[in-house]
């Protein structure tokens, strides 16, 4: 999406929030608060009921383990943190965003906010099918009573349209092979990294687990 979607970026005021890091590849991570909220390599956008503890948390981890600076609500902020400050300057720092689209993320007013960012700013997007089949993304009515204004549906709306037009990772929680897909996920989000400091181009991704 060109810059000029970006000249206005309309904040929700009623979301639900239930709601380290590095040059990857063998840099050290920031060990200060300053350094940390700095520099941002992978946006990990998620639905914390669905998906925290579980494809959220392990991806978040291994990342981090490789030398990669991920930024996750639950782990890359502090008490005090303004949610949508720290939410947005994570976005805009981050070269490559990873949507974890589970049956409850559209049913988020916050989750489709960060989605509409990324899109916005022409992040490299990489999603993840978590139980729900991109045919079956639509915005929430919870987020359509929520929402501020038709434009922010208008935004949630072109935001989803993208994800489904993105090939991406699929995931079946009661049949899939988690360390598999932590695994491949952190390879591909690395390949971004390289690719987007490389000046290289964008790669699609075609895996099921």
């Amino acid at each position: 999406m060109s810059v000029s979607a970006m000249r206005r970026v309309v904040v929700p005021r009623r979301a639900s929030v239930s709601r380290v890091l590095p040059n990857y590849q063998g840099m050290a991570a920031p060990t200060t608060r300053k350094a940390a909220a700095s520099t941002v390599d992978v946006f990990l956008s998620h639905r914390g009921v669905d998906t925290k503890s579980t494809v959220a948390g392990l991806l978040y981890d291994r990342l981090a383990q490789m030398g990669v600076r991920p930024f996750l609500d639950s782990r890359s902020m502090e008490p005090g943190d303004k949610i949508y400050e720290r939410v947005d300057a994570g976005i805009r720092q981050s070269r490559v965003g990873v949507a974890i689209f589970s049956p409850r993320y559209c049913d988020s007013v916050f989750c489709l906010h960060e989605l509409a960012m990324m899109v916005e700013a022409d992040k490299k997007l990489i999603p993840i099918f978590y139980d729900v089949k991109p045919a079956e993304l639509a915005i929430g009515a919870a987020v359509s009573s929520a929402a501020e204004s038709p434009e922010d549906l208008a935004r949630y709306a072109r935001a989803i349209r993208e994800a489904k037009l993105t090939v991406g990772l699929t995931f079946d929680s009661k049949k899939g092979d988690w360390a598999d897909l932590v695994s491949r996920t952190s390879n591909v989000v690395l390949k971004c990294l390289k690719q987007a400091k490389d000046g290289g181009l964008q790669i699609g991704v075609a895996l099921e687990f």
